[in-house]
């Protein structure tokens, strides 16, 4: 019997690319042995990237491929640039969104976490208007996504902001 777990490669011609929502599905727990779950993301401006949440199990980590990002964590608001890296601990509640007016190309890894692409597939049909939104709130305890208030997210617009 061996330890040696497999490599995991996923061709950008292979992945999961779901139109609505703009996600790109990498890896998910599943594939990766249960380490991780990573996907990528594009956000248009003036749309909501994702309303305040917390995970209650999983550290989540940010990396800005292209473009800006505007993100609450905890009551911080920053906004991220081109190359720059973030980490949101567990239990620590964060949105985030396009900053600017280009989209923002993000790159997210999810340790510790649920098994996370039936979560994006439902929230796509949510997108496209097939699938109640109050069915995706049902899922909170599946997916570790639990939503949340925020004062902070919620005056970003009168809000200084953090560079």
């Amino acid at each position: 019997m061996s330890n040696v777990q497999k490599t995991v490669l996923v061709r950008a011609t292979e992945a999961e690319t779901l139109s609505a929502s703009g996600v790109t599905l990498l890896a998910d727990v599943p594939d990766t042995n249960g380490h991780l779950t990573s996907h990528r993301s594009i956000f248009q401006p003036g749309k909501e990237g994702a309303p305040p949440h917390l995970h209650r199990e999983a550290a989540e980590l940010f990396f800005v491929l292209k473009g800006s990002l505007r993100v609450l964590t905890g009551e911080d608001l920053v906004t991220l640039e081109q190359g720059d890296f973030l980490l949101v601990p567990p239990n620590t509640p964060h949105a985030f969104e396009a900053a600017g007016d280009e989209p923002a190309e993000v790159l997210f890894v999810l340790t510790q976490a649920k098994p996370r692409f039936g979560y994006y597939r439902l929230l796509e049909g949510a997108y496209r208007g097939d699938t109640d939104w109050a069915e995706v709130a049902k899922t909170s305890d599946l997916y570790d996504n639990h939503y949340t208030e925020s004062s902070a997210w919620q005056g970003r617009d009168q809000g200084t902001w953090s560079r």
